[in-house]
């Protein structure tokens, strides 16, 4: 973008002088060392290397890295160390000097925190998935060695999404997705809580704008009803606790829009059906870190003495703090309205670590310290993950992603030692947790003394006793009731391992057969063994023999073959092997010239295919996906696969736009309500009779009263579908009809 003729280098000067200033203001109000010329020379040196590069919405470069490190500052929380990487950050990936000119100038920590961030530099990913997972992989390897890199590359992910409006339609995809399936679960792993929701509302922003700005609306126009509600609520709560003597504050926090939004996809409410949309949270100042746990109890009892608390609703991260160190008291209470309401009680040092993760404890040190510790368990997972030598790209993101959302449980030993596990761990996660040997070995459990098999649920509080044997092996199924990631991994490498061991044995088992017919072991035999069978390679020849599941006989050794089987599984290989065609041309200029690809349908004929994970129809938002034969796919904007495709593949994407089109397109609804007579046949005559829609299927279930119908209609585009829900559901008797993937 070219830059405002209308400001002037004086003014531009004047614009990196007063952001800079602000960045300095923050940090001499933080409890860090007052250590002003280090951060002073990083300014000037970043500015100097930037000199003349411009951002792509026209502002000069330094302002990039200056916001950068004014995040790491006042959002996040650390010193003047992280500050002057921040203001280095791009420097060595961006211009000619290296991480050596910075240790020479700099220091060796700084020069270190610059070269992480180098290493994972470049917000677009190239088109190989592999690329994606290899600059994660990256990443988290670095937070091993200090944490702050991960910290720093979070502001500058927060600073990019902030300024994304100034990028083509389909980097914004990209960004988002990438932003929203890695950056931002990642965050809330290491508690950065604000950050985490920042981000969300961003991508969401970019990947559903109407969605977005149709949610913000509805937030501000209920505002003021939700206020006095609260006024209400909070009134005899606050004179019991001004009462007590505290010096609080008591306020209430809004669920973001994505947050919103999530929960009417999943529950599929509309807006006002959210009764959770806000929680109330109070925030109390205390000197003295004994005396907060019993604060808290305190706070506790005189809000139940006010209202009715609801009894599966309270939750104690006092007594056992989550992973990352999050410490509060929730309780859910019956407001005057007759919505639960949820109310969080932290003292101001813990609202700041819920805040702003890790990062807020150094508000608490009188010095800048070294690299936190407390993250080391959970980089110990994420080592033990990396070290899986043969991961596939989206496989490896994925389980990355089970540590990353989960929430966690904590459980004890035979001898009482407590081990923290996700939520929905089974008895082998722990086993896979203490050791792969025992992982391994594990036949089943004892929990609370009670025997249980592999698969059996944990839940918080329960004592887990491991069984195990040594002739036991691991089995492959064993898969599908492992929640973990260093579970899953470990149960992969193991069996890796064992299938390697059934492969030699395969192979002594064959040349030993071999040799007891006189036949020389060549490439010729080995090829006729393969074709007989109908597989792909000497590998899984070999690991079927030594499975058993191949008799070693003379027909394996037969030497004549019509040629049939030998033609069929050449050519089966030459398929294998075939080079994806080069993409078509008008989804290709759409990608070089970032134009819109319209979306065309006419006499049963397309260009571009409906993806079977999502099943969008015209009116959808949906974004196009140039898959490696050239063929255009086309997913809703919210899939979850498409998510992984933003993440992996961005440049694939494309910006489409539904045409006119004549044909038809199947939609599936789902209805429930209650059952009674005739109610059946209201509906079949609101779909054919007075909306003339054709009917594919219908899938009625009753049980006690109640009924559930899956029904396939043919539609032209989802406006189609919005109405015959609505209609649906002024049906006597219909409690809910939407539309479902």
């Amino acid at each position: 973008m070219m830059q405002n003729s209308n400001i002037t280098p004086e003014m531009e000067d004047q614009m990196i002088e007063l952001a800079y200033q602000n960045l300095l203001n923050g940090y001499l109000s933080s409890n860090h060392r007052k250590k002003v010329e280090i951060i002073d020379k990083a300014f000037k040196f970043a500015r100097d290397a930037h000199q003349g590069i411009r951002r792509r919405s026209g502002e000069p470069y330094i302002m990039h890295p200056i916001a950068v490190a004014t995040i790491v500052s006042q959002e996040i929380g650390l010193g003047s160390t992280s500050i002057s990487a921040a203001l280095l950050h791009d420097v060595v990936e961006d211009t000619d000097y290296t991480v050596e000119d910075i240790e020479g100038l700099f220091g060796t920590k700084i020069a270190r925190i610059v070269d992480g961030l180098t290493k994972i530099s470049g917000g677009i990913f190239g088109d190989k998935a592999s690329l994606q997972a290899e600059n994660f992989r990256k990443l988290l390897l670095t937070m091993s060695e200090d944490v702050r890199v991960v910290l720093i590359k979070m502001a500058d992910r927060l600073h990019n999404m902030r300024t994304l409006s100034s990028m083509p339609a389909n980097k914004q995809y990209k960004i988002a997705g990438e932003t929203l399936y890695i950056y931002a679960p990642l965050a809330h792993r290491l508690g950065l809580y604000a950050i985490k929701t920042e981000l969300e509302d961003l991508s969401f922003k970019y990947n559903h704008p109407a969605e977005y700005q149709r949610i913000k609306d509805q937030i501000a126009a209920s505002e003021e009803s939700r206020n006095e509600l609260f006024a209400r609520f909070s009134a005899p709560i606050r004179e019991r606790l001004d009462n007590m003597g505290l010096k609080y504050e008591f306020f209430t926090r809004v669920k973001s829009c994505y947050s919103i939004w999530n929960k009417m996809q999943t529950k599929h409410i509309p807006f006002e059906e959210v009764y959770d949309l806000y929680a109330a949270r109070i925030v109390f100042e205390c000197d003295d870190e004994s005396a907060e746990k019993r604060i808290c109890w305190n706070i506790y009892n005189e809000i139940t003495e006010v209202y009715a608390k609801h009894p599966d609703r309270v939750r104690d991260w006092l007594t056992t703090p989550k992973v990352n160190k999050y410490r509060a008291l929730h309780v859910t209470v019956m407001g005057p309205d007759g919505n639960w309401v949820e109310v969080q009680i932290r003292s101001r040092k813990m609202d700041d670590i819920a805040e702003r993760g890790f990062a807020a404890h150094w508000k608490y040190k009188s010095g800048e310290g070294e690299e936190e510790k407390e993250l080391d368990l959970w980089l110990s997972t994420i080592v033990d993950i990396l070290k899986d030598p043969e991961p596939n790209a989206i496989d490896f993101l994925d389980t990355i992603k089970l540590n990353l959302f989960a929430s966690e449980i904590v459980v004890f030993t035979p001898t009482g030692e407590a081990m923290t596990l996700p939520n929905g761990a089974s008895v082998l996660d722990m086993a896979f947790m203490i050791h792969t040997d025992i992982g391994t070995h594990c036949i089943a459990g004892k929990v609370n003394h009670k025997l249980v098999p592999l698969s059996y649920k944990l839940s918080g509080g329960d004592q887990v006793e491991i069984l195990t044997s040594n002739s036991n092996t691991p089995k492959a199924d064993w898969e599908n009731f492992l929640v973990t990631a260093k579970g899953k991994t470990r149960l992969r490498a193991a069996l890796r391992h064992q299938r390697r061991l059934i492969i030699d044995e395969g192979e002594k088992r064959f040349k030993a057969f071999l040799e007891q017919h006189n036949v020389e072991f060549s490439n010729e035999v080995l090829s006729q063994a393969i074709t007989r069978q109908r597989i792909s390679n000497k590998e899984e020849l070999f690991f079927l023999i030594g499975n058993g599941d191949i008799a070693l006989n003379e027909d394996l050794l037969n030497k004549k073959d019509n040629g049939t089987r030998i033609t069929w599984w050449r050519r089966g290989l030459f398929r294998g092997k075939e080079t994806p065609k080069e993409t078509t041309v008008d989804a290709q200029t759409a990608i070089d010239t970032k134009a819109i690809y319209r979306l065309i349908t006419h006499d049963g004929k397309s260009n571009y295919h409906i993806a079977d994970c999502c099943h969008p129809i015209p009116g959808d938002d949906v974004v196009g996906f140039v898959n490696a034969s050239g063929k255009v796919v086309v997913h809703k904007m919210d899939c979850p696969t498409l998510a992984r495709l933003k993440a992996s593949y961005g440049s694939r994407l494309l910006q489409t736009q539904w045409e006119e089109h004549s044909d038809r397109f199947q939609a599936t609804i789902h209805i429930e309500g209650i059952d009674q007579k005739g109610i059946l046949q209201s509906i079949v005559n609101i779909i054919s009779t007075n909306m003339s829609i054709n009917m594919k299927r219908m899938n009625v279930t009753a049980n006690q009263g109640v009924f559930n119908c899956d029904l396939d209609v043919l539609v032209t585009d989802a406006s189609v579908v919005t109405n015959l829900c609505r209609e649906i559901k002024k049906v006597k008797g219909v409690n809910n009809a939407n539309r479902m993937s």
